[in-house]
Formats: structure tokens, C-alpha cells, sequence
């Protein structure tokens, strides 16, 4: 997806800052790195999709102040997720910034979902936000301070059907936001929970978005304008720099005023 240069705000703060982001190959996640690439922080993402991580990596390498770096982890292996964690922070600095934005919302059916898709979907989206941010917790108190962003949903919010396990998943996130902030806040770490409306990624086209559809949304949108990753990053940006340094147990919702 492309990235605009119109209207980007420069973040002093975050330039030389160690940036870690799951599920940065694609979508969302690949403008996250780009952006804050941009922004001249280090950045080291995870992703399961080699190939396109490794694009990014070329696509990027020598435009920047810092090159990103790639590191191959399947979120359900948390052991493998901190390993990523604590590896980067040695080779990268201490983590200052967490992006908990790798998820997976394929579609699937109430009626005949097993308790092991269940515990697999809770697995992706769930689990690894609390793990990742017990992980990265002694890092951020050794430099002062952090900042986490929990990648959230609308679709709970809008009662969206077709995918329990995920909305229950994006739920929980804004819960565990909030307890996770009261329980850092004494360390000046700040967790907040960034919620995008239904953004026009190549997968959500590709797989899930009909004309008919995307109509729709835009519809019941205050705003008449379809989603698009940057909109989302640029607040993910501004919770990262200290320009919200007193901002933490929220939920941001980018949504063009859908919810």
C-alpha cells in the first residue's frame, strides 16, 4: 500500500528511539514501519510472511537514517516472541515503543467453531499483547518510560458478525489496556489502545470488501472517506512521541466517526 507524503508530522522525539512492531509484513503493519522509518527510529518488526518482510527490508534498506530489521516469530510461540524481544533490545538499545498490531480476522462460523480454533484465534490476537508487554516491561523501566499501543477494532463495537473469536480477541485488548497502564503507570509506561475503523488494506479488498460494502461503511461514516493505513499510523505516531506523554488507559478511535 502506498504511503502519502501530505501532511506528516515530524516527531523529534522519536527520532533514535528502539521501535518494536508485530505483524509489520503487510497492511497496517508494513505503513508502521515505513513511517516510523521515517520518523528516523530504529525499528525491528516480526512477521510469519518471510517473503514480504524480507521485500520491506529491501524495498527500505538506504533510505533512511536506520535500516529496519526482520525477525521471523510466529506470535502463538511465546517464547519465541520474547526471544525476538529480548534480542532486539540488546542488538537495536532498549525498547522504547511496542506496537501490538499483528492479528488474523479471517472469517469463521459460530455455530461450528471448535474449542481449538478458539484457543488458536485467542492465541494471534490476545495472548501475545499481554506477553509483550511483560516482556518488554523491564527494558522500558531501565530507560524510564515506554510507550505501548494495542492494536484494537470497531468490530465489536459496531456488533459485526462472522468472526466471534476475533471480536472477543479486540474486546479484551481495551481491557487489558487498562489494567496493564494502572499496573506500569508508576514506571512512565504508557498503554493505549489505537482503534481502527475498517481500513482499505490490499487483504480486506482482496478477501472480505465488496463495492457494495465499502459504500456502505462510508455511509455510516461522519466522514465520507474510506480508511486508509496512514490514517491509522499517524496516531499510532503521535502515541508513541511524547507529544501524548500524559495520555495512557485510553482507546483512540480512528474511525471517520463510523461507531
Amino acid at each position: 500500500m502506498p504511503t502519502s507524503t501530505t501532511h506528516i508530522t515530524t516527531y523529534p522525539s522519536l527520532a533514535g528511539k528502539s521501535v518494536f512492531i508485530t505483524g509489520g509484513a503487510t497492511g497496517i503493519g508494513e505503513i508502521m514501519v515505513k513511517r516510523f522509518c521515517q520518523q528516523h527510529a530504529k525499528v525491528t518488526f516480526i512477521d510469519i510472511a518471510k517473503q514480504q518482510s524480507l521485500q520491506l527490508c529491501k524495498q527500505l534498506a538506504g533510505q533512511y537514517r536506520y535500516d529496519p530489521n526482520y525477525i521471523y516469530c510466529d506470535l502463538r510461540d511465546i517464547e519465541q516472541l520474547k526471544a525476538a524481544i529480548e534480542t532486539t533490545g540488546k542488538t537495536q538499545g532498549e525498547i522504547s515503543v511496542l506496537i501490538n498490531n499483528a492479528a488474523d480476522d479471517t472469517r469463521h462460523v459460530a455455530d461450528s467453531m471448535s474449542v481449538e480454533y478458539w484457543d488458536d484465534k485467542l492465541a494471534v490476537n490476545l495472548r501475545p499483547c499481554f506477553f509483550s508487554a511483560q516482556a518488554v516491561a523491564p527494558q522500558m523501566q531501565r530507560i524510564g518510560g515506554g510507550s505501548i499501543i494495542n492494536m484494537g477494532s470497531v468490530s465489536w463495537r459496531v456488533k459485526q458478525t462472522g468472526m466471534p473469536a476475533y471480536t472477543t480477541a479486540k474486546a479484551g485488548i481495551e481491557g487489558l489496556t487498562r489494567s496493564l497502564a494502572a499496573t506500569y503507570g508508576k514506571d512512565n509506561i504508557r498503554i493505549n489502545t489505537l482503534v481502527p475503523g475498517w481500513v482499505m488494506t490490499e487483504r480486506q479488498i482482496t478477501h472480505w470488501l465488496t463495492p457494495e460494502m465499502i459504500e456502505d461503511v462510508r455511509h455510516n461514516q461522519c466522514i465520507n472517506e474510506t480508511l486508509q493505513a496512514d490514517d491509522i499510523v499517524n496516531a499510532a505516531l503521535f502515541l508513541a512521541a511524547d507529544d501524548s506523554k500524559m495520555m495512557t488507559a485510553q482507546s483512540l478511535v480512528v474511525d471517520a466517526g463510523w461507531t
